[in-house]
C-alpha cells in the first residue's frame, strides 16, 4: 500500500482528517503519573487508547522526546508501537541535510523507529529531500508555507515574480515521482492555502496551526481539502492533550477530539 493509500483509507475508516499532536511536555503531564516508570509514555498511552478511532493521524515532534536524551528516543519507539498500524504516524523533526546524512535520517526515522511519514525542510535542494521519498509507502511533508511569524523572513520572498513557497512547491511536485511528498502549509494562511491546493491538487497537506496559534479551522478544512474532501490532515496538540490537567485528562482528550472531528466534519 502506498504512503497516499494508507493515508486515503484511514481517512475514509475513522471518517476523519484529524492529527492529534503527541507533543506531551513533563511539566503538564498530570501528577498522579510522575510515579510511572515512565510518564510521558503512560501519558501517550492514555491519549492513544481515548482517540485512535477519532483520527488518521498522530503526529510526534521530536524536540519533546529528544530533549530528555536516550530516555526519549525508547519513548518515541514505545509510542509508536502503541499507534494501531493502519493509522499514519509522522515524525516531525523538520529534517533536511547533504545527501549521506538525509540517508542517515530517513533511515532513523522510517527503519529504527518506523514512521509512516515525516517532516522535512526542503532548503537545501532535491539531494537533501530525495532520501525521504524512495519508498513509496513512506510519505514525506516538504515545509512550505509554515503557520509561525517568522515564516515571512523567507518563504515571502519573491524570487522570479514569484513568492519563494511557491518554488517549493513546484519543485515538491516533480519531485514527487513515486506519490508520496505532501506539504506543510499552516493553518494562519487562508488566502495562502487556497492558493496551494489549487497549485497541488492531489498532495496531502499537513495543516498546523488551528487552536492555540490561531488559525481558523473552517477556511483550513475548505481550502485544504481535495475535491473529494480528504488529503488534509488537520492537526490540534495542546488543545487536545491539554484539555484537562487532572487525573480525567484521557476522557477530557477524547471529549476534545470528537468536539474538532465533529467541527471538520461539517467544515467539508
Amino acid at each position: 500500500m502506498t504512503f497516499y493509500e494508507k493515508l486515503r483509507s484511514i481517512q475514509e475508516k475513522n471518517e476523519s482528517l484529524l492529527c492529534i499532536g503527541l507533543d506531551p511536555d513533563i511539566r503538564r503531564i498530570p501528577g498522579s503519573l510522575r510515579a510511572s516508570a515512565n510518564p510521558v509514555l503512560e501519558f501517550n498511552r492514555r491519549i492513544i487508547e481515548a482517540t485512535a478511532d477519532l483520527v488518521c493521524a498522530y503526529k510526534l515532534n521530536l524536540a519533546f522526546y529528544e530533549s530528555y536524551g536516550e530516555a526519549g528516543w525508547r519513548t518515541i519507539q514505545a509510542t509508536l508501537a502503541l499507534i494501531p498500524p493502519e493509522i499514519v504516524s509522522i515524525g516531525d523533526g523538520k529534517r533536511g541535510d547533504v545527501g549521506n546524512s538525509s540517508d542517515a535520517y530517513a533511515q532513523a526515522l522510517f527503519q529504527t523507529h518506523n514512521f509512516s511519514a515525516c517532516t522535512v525542510s526542503p532548503y537545501m535542494g532535491e539531494d537533501s529531500v530525495t532520501p525521504f521519498l524512495r519508498d513509496e509507502e513512506r510519505g514525506a511533508f516538504l515545509l512550505a508555507l509554515t503557520s509561525n511569524p517568522g515564516a515571512r523572513d523567507f518563504q515571502y520572498l519573491r524570487v522570479r515574480g514569484k513568492p519563494l513557497y511557491e518554488h517549493v512547491i513546484a519543485k515538491a511536485k516533480k519531485w514527487n515521482r513515486r506519490g508520496n511528498c505532501g506539504l506543510v502549509v499552516g493553518a494562519t494562511r487562508p488566502r495562502e492555502l487556497k492558493k496551494i491546493r489549487a497549485l497541488a491538487p492531489g498532495m496531502p497537506l499537513l495543516i498546523p496551526g488551528v487552536g492555540s496559534q490561531g488559525g481558523d479551522l473552517k477556511t483550513a478544512v475548505r481550502s485544504g481539502c481535495d475535491r473529494s474532501g480528504y488529503m488534509a490532515i488537520i492537526n490540534s496538540s495542546r488543545g487536545i492533550i491539554y484539555a484537562s490537567a487532572e487525573n480525567d485528562f484521557a476522557t477530557a482528550a477524547r471529549g476534545a477530539a470528537i468536539a474538532l472531528q465533529e467541527d471538520i466534519n461539517r467544515y467539508r
